[in-house]
C-alpha cells in the first residue's frame, strides 16, 4: 500500500504517504464549495505533473554530471467543466544554470518522458516550456 487518505470533514482530506509518514492535505477549491485552503485534488496531480519532470531530470542530470540546483517549475492549471476535469496544464521549467544545446535537449526529452506526464488522459491539453539563464 502506498498511501491512506482520510476524509476529515468540511471538504478537507489527509493522505499520508506509508513509508515516511510524510502527510498532504487537500480541500475543495472555492470554485467548488470550498475553502481554498490547502491544494485541492486536482492542483495536486498538475503539482506532481511538475515535480515528476524535476526528478527525473535531476536522475538524469546527476548521471550527466551536471548541477540543477534552483530549477523551478511554475504550473498553472485550468479546469473544464461537464465533466468536471483539468482540461489543461502548463507547466514553465526555469533553469538557474546554464546548458550545453545538448544538455538542453537530454534534460528536455527526460523532462517530456515523466512517468505522470506519460499516465496524463492524452485528450489533456500539455503546455510545456523550459526557460534558461
Amino acid at each position: 500500500m502506498t498511501s491512506k487518505v482520510i476524509y476529515k470533514g468540511g471538504l478537507r482530506t489527509e493522505a499520508e504517504h506509508l513509508k515516511s509518514g510524510s502527510v498532504i492535505i487537500t480541500d475543495a477549491p472555492v470554485d467548488n464549495h470550498g475553502k481554498g485552503q490547502a491544494f485541492s485534488p486536482t492542483d495536486t496531480v498538475a503539482t506532481a505533473l511538475a515535480s515528476c519532470m524535476l526528478t527525473v531530470m535531476g536522475i538524469k542530470a546527476e548521471e550527466m554530471q551536471v548541477d540543477l540546483t534552483g530549477t523551478n517549475a511554475s504550473v498553472t492549471k485550468t479546469m473544464a467543466a461537464e465533466p468536471r476535469r483539468i482540461s489543461k496544464i502548463d507547466v514553465v521549467v526555469e533553469f538557474q544554470s546554464n546548458f550545453s544545446d545538448k544538455e538542453k535537449k537530454i534534460l528536455e526529452n527526460t523532462a517530456r518522458t515523466c512517468p505522470v506526464l506519460n499516465s496524463l488522459h492524452p485528450d489533456m491539453e500539455k503546455n510545456i516550456s523550459f526557460r534558461y539563464k
